[in-house]
């Protein structure tokens, strides 16, 4: 990804929320990335500015240590402070981490807005958790789940997240291997959810495997929003599965008709079935500004989708990347190996079809067993997993084999199939003339960082274990 550094969108959307719905409530928003804080120096500031209650991003599984010492941090300090976790992680696992860190207190589940502001002023006002929807906590050593929270039903009366809560920040946020570093950079969400049912996906469950969006009006606003008080030009829609119907073209109409195609540069993430079902929406978006699609290819065999429970054909992907690319629209492919089937051989076959796809970024990824997803009850029920480590669970670490592939041959695997998209010469050499101004950016930037070399001799030297 190059240097890059995200503004924490959650966290950020939980501010404002509580900001607007509880005005006794005193917030601050401190971004330990942004500012290189360490943890030296978040146990002091959290002892000098002694809060009541300490929310820790808890932004993946992999995350989950990095959370969890943040709420110990927060009890070195002052172990009267309420600390409260939430996200996918937590949601799927709060038996399990209410269990392991005791100096977790409460974790939220699913949607935190409106439970974190019913949260707090219970707790303000003393009042017991069990009135709570949504919460799981610990007391008098007995774990209690409250009732779920019903899902927000107007994601438009959602104000716009506090960004001014990091304000003397905000220039730090940036993704130079795509925009110029001058360029900041903002995470729009258009909707939550996805109806698909992807057996290796934890938001579909996360978010009950349901759809909701803002209106296309709403979207525009905000996007106009961050640009306008913020001047942040590079924006990333994103949702996990926004889609490319009637709505899209709806939000493209709107930021024509403002004149905010020509000033901000945003990206999306689309399915390859509905690229190609909606192609006739494709120049339009390129039109309102939209240079960049991430797109899930997974796998080229059928079997290997149909056991993901994705409904795509590898057909779907082709057009998909061929229309993307026909409208000048930079196209970056996700690729999934590890499979329980997957052998030396199917991933080859994986590699080849990567490199007919020929996609302007390729992004191979390991199989991992998120909680809460399908995968995850599988392996676990199977005991194919053999690495328990939530730091490695970042779909870069192998954590369990195949049927024919041990880690360490899944893993190798994976450089494998950097070293063979990114060490093509000729595919190098097309990156950096390129016509697609986005693509030669990006590679001339790769050369530029030394990137390009190290993909190439990416684990020449495999590590030990």
């Amino acid at each position: 990804m190059g240097e890059y550094l995200p503004p924490p969108l959650g966290i950020l959307q939980l501010a404002a929320y509580l900001e607007k719905h509880d005005e006794n409530a005193k917030i601050e928003v401190l971004d330990c990335q942004a500012k290189n804080v360490d943890w030296w120096g978040l146990e002091k500031h959290i002892a000098n500015t002694d809060p009541d209650v300490v929310v820790p991003s808890g932004l993946a599984t992999c995350n989950a240590y990095i959370t969890a010492r943040v709420a110990e941090t927060a009890k070195t300090a002052n172990p009267d402070i309420l600390t409260v976790v939430g996200g996918q992680h937590f949601t799927a696992t709060a038996d399990e981490s209410l269990a392991a860190y005791p100096e977790i207190d409460v974790v939220i589940r699913g949607e935190g807005e409106e439970t974190l502001v019913d949260l707090l002023r219970a707790h303000r006002e003393g009042r017991p958790l069990t009135y709570v929807p949504g919460v799981s906590f610990t007391r008098n050593g007995s774990i209690y789940h409250t009732p779920d929270r019903p899902l927000l039903t107007n994601l438009d009366e959602l104000p716009y997240p506090g960004y001014h809560f990091v304000a003397d920040v905000i220039k730090k946020y940036q993704f130079k291997s795509m925009a110029d570093a001058s360029k900041r950079y903002a995470l729009i969400e258009g909707s939550r959810g996805c109806t698909n049912n992807c057996s290796f996906c934890s938001q579909c469950v996360f978010w009950r495997r349901k759809w909701r969006s803002k209106s296309p009006k709403r979207i525009a606003d905000e996007m106009q929003y961050v640009y306008e008080t913020y001047d942040i030009r590079f924006q990333w829609l994103t949702d996990d599965n926004f889609g490319l119907g009637s709505h899209t073209r709806a939000l493209c109409e709107e930021l024509i008709h403002r004149g905010l195609s020509k000033e901000l540069m945003w990206f999306m993430q689309a399915r390859c079935d509905d690229v190609a079902k909606h192609n006739d929406v494709l120049p339009i978006l390129r039109k309102a500004g939209l240079r960049w699609v991430l797109t899930g290819v997974e796998n080229s065999s059928e079997s290997t989708l149909e056991a993901f429970n994705k409904k795509l054909r590898p057909g779907d992907a082709q057009e998909a990347i061929r229309l993307l690319k026909c409208n000048d629209i930079f196209t970056q492919a996700m690729f999934i190996i590890g499979a329980r089937r997957d052998s030396a051989e199917s991933i080859a076959q994986l590699r080849a079809f990567a490199d007919s796809l020929d996609p302007d970024l390729a992004i191979f990824s390991i199989l991992t067993p998120f909680p809460g997803t399908r995968v995850y009850d599988d392996a676990l029920r199977n005991g194919w997993i053999e690495d328990h480590n939530w730091a490695h669970y970042d779909m870069i670490h192998a954590v369990m084999p195949t049927e024919t592939l041990s880690l360490r041959q899944v893993q190798e695997e994976l450089y494998t199939c950097y070293r063979s998209y990114y060490g093509s010469l000729p595919r190098l050499v097309k990156g950096l003339v390129t016509r697609n101004e986005l693509r030669r950016k990006t590679y001339r930037y790769f050369a530029k960082q030394n990137i390009m070399k190290e993909l190439r001799d990416l684990f020449r030297r495999i590590p030990n274990g």
